[in-house]
Order: C-alpha cells, then structure tokens, then sequence
C-alpha cells in the first residue's frame, strides 16, 4: 500500500549566497550566461538560511549539504570561511562541498586547506568538455587530462569525496576516473542532466547511467532535473526518478532540491512533494534512505539543526 513519506529530510544540495557582498562571476551584474534553465535574473539575490525555510515550508528538512556556488576560483578557501560562518550562525548547513580547481598550480594546498574546514566533506569542479554528444570524440573533459587527474588523486589522501556535475554523455569518461580511483567516493549531481526527453535521449541516458552504476564508488543526486519553461511535475520526472533508483539501488540515490536555482522551474513543494509521491510504493525504509539517511551516511553532515539567529549583520564580508 503505497505512504507518503513525513520523516525527517536532509537537503544533499542546494545553495547559500550573498551576491552583493560576495564575488560570484555569474550573479554578478545584468548578464546572464547561457543556463539551461534559460533566464536565471530572478535568483540574483540574497539566500540565506531563512529564505530556505521560508521555501521548504511544511517539509521537515533537518539538515543540508552546501554545494560550491561558483563563488571567484580566486579566493576558493573565502568561501568555505564564508559559509562556515553561516553554518555557526543558523546551525546550517551541516555538510560543505566545496571549491576546488584539480589542474590548478595550488590544487594540492587548496585541497588541504579545504579538508581542514570542519564540514567540508567533498569537492566539486565542472569538468567542461563536450556540450551535446554530437561533439563526444571531438573533445575530452578534465576527467581525461593527466594534470586534473594528478589534482584528483589528492581527494583520497584528505578523505574526500567528488562531487561531479557534468552530462550523461560523458559519464564513460566518469566511469575511467571511478575505476582508476576507487578509494574516492564520486557523487554524480543533477542525475546526469537528463534534459533531452526525446525517446532516443531518454535511451541513450539510461544506458550511459546503466553503466555508471556498475561503480560501486559511484552515488547519485537526484536533483536539477527540471525542465525549461515547464513547471516541475512527477509526470516529466517520475520515470528518470525510479528508473535511476532501480540503477543504482535506493542505498546510492539521494533526495535534493538544489533551491535556489531549482525555484526557476518549481516550488520546493512541486519538487519534494513530487519525490514523496513518484516513491510513495517503496517500503518506508528505502524511503528515509532517499530523503535522509544515505546523506547523513555518504556527507557525514554535522548533526545540527536550522535556526533563525537575526545574526546575519555579524558575517563578514569576502570580497
């Protein structure tokens, strides 16, 4: 008999910033960059712990893991002292994954900085590389560079996981870094933006992610799987949901809302609201996996709980 799930939820990605105070190239002024949620103007503002709750509204949300928000690749290390700041102040969020460029000439010392960071539990950097699977053969992402890689291999001596943002057509690049780095845990963000919904890109996801989870390093995050100029809906996003759980086993898929950039296609309850009834035929076990306990396990977060200290005038502010 098919619940709803009402147990306690731990956000595995979303986003806090200040762009008037802080440097993020992309909020930053008048112009957009191209999006694939198309014009991003409206998240130009202010988001802090507060906004969050006011979104999440009736859903009991405990804890969340910060994702990197492109913050300046100039100043990495000021905005994990940033959001560390935050975390002290409203008790979220209670895992960090934060900044780190692997073929950079400082990557092994950004690296160390960033592990010595309380909550810090992972890194992510964008790999770039193709931008349609017409263009896979023509060129490589950084999984492939042998300077990046040199920087990935540093994750594991400081316990740390990769958070890796990058399209399915890519993933068998993916698949070469998990094999060749075991130790590492890669959680793939965004479920491996399935945004082609065409019959034969749906298919051509599913065998990439297929093979993916052959990985036993590799978890996903189901999350950022909106659709341009359509309202979120479990009928666009219900089969990419079970279907990437049935891949990967609810032991290795969590829950996110990716707020705030995920408001640009949908309420925080369209999403999670959407989640609960997408797997509301699942045993309540896998459930709280989903939603809860596989990002308390995989991001180790601080076992705090969100509150509305009127400190936000103490943070500092990192140019």
């Amino acid at each position: 008999m098919a619940e709803l799930y009402d147990g306690p939820i731990v956000d595995a990605h979303h986003h806090f910033w200040d762009p008037q105070r802080n440097h993020h190239p992309w909020l930053s002024g008048e112009h957009c960059i191209p999006f694939r949620y198309g014009d991003y103007s409206a998240i130009k503002r202010r988001y802090f712990p507060a906004d969050y709750l006011a979104d999440a509204g009736e859903h009991p949300v405990v804890g969340t893991v910060y994702v990197e928000t492109e913050w300046s690749p100039r100043d990495p290390i000021g905005e994990t002292a940033f959001i560390h700041e935050v975390a002290a102040l409203y008790g979220a969020p209670n895992a960090v994954v934060a900044q780190a460029w692997l073929d950079a000439p400082d990557a092994a010392d950004v690296l160390e900085a960033q592990a010595a960071f309380e909550r810090v539990r992972s890194v992510r950097h964008k790999p770039g590389g193709p931008a349609s699977p017409e263009e896979v053969g023509a060129c490589r992402t950084l999984m492939s560079d042998e300077r990046w890689r040199q920087g990935y291999a540093g994750l594991a001596r400081h316990g740390l996981h990769f958070d890796l943002q990058t399209p399915w057509w890519n993933l068998h690049e993916a698949i070469a870094l998990a094999r060749d780095f075991p130790a590492t845990r890669i959680i793939l963000n965004h479920a491996g933006l399935p945004s082609d919904r065409s019959e034969q890109g749906l298919a051509a996801w599913h065998a990439a992610m297929a093979s993916l989870a052959e990985c036993a390093n590799v978890a996903v995050k189901v999350s950022g799987i909106g659709l341009p100029g359509r309202r979120w809906s479990v009928a666009d996003n219900a089969w990419i949901v079970r279907e990437t759980i049935a891949m990967f086993g609810s032991e290795r898929v969590m829950f996110a809302s990716n707020f705030p950039v995920d408001s640009l296609c949908g309420s925080f309850d369209d999403i999670y609201g959407g989640f609960k009834r997408i797997v509301a035929d699942l045993p309540l076990a896998q459930q709280e996996q989903l939603f809860c306990r596989n990002a308390r396990r995989i991001y180790r977060t601080v076992p705090d709980a969100i509150r509305l200290d009127d400190a936000s005038a103490d943070l500092r502010t990192h140019a």
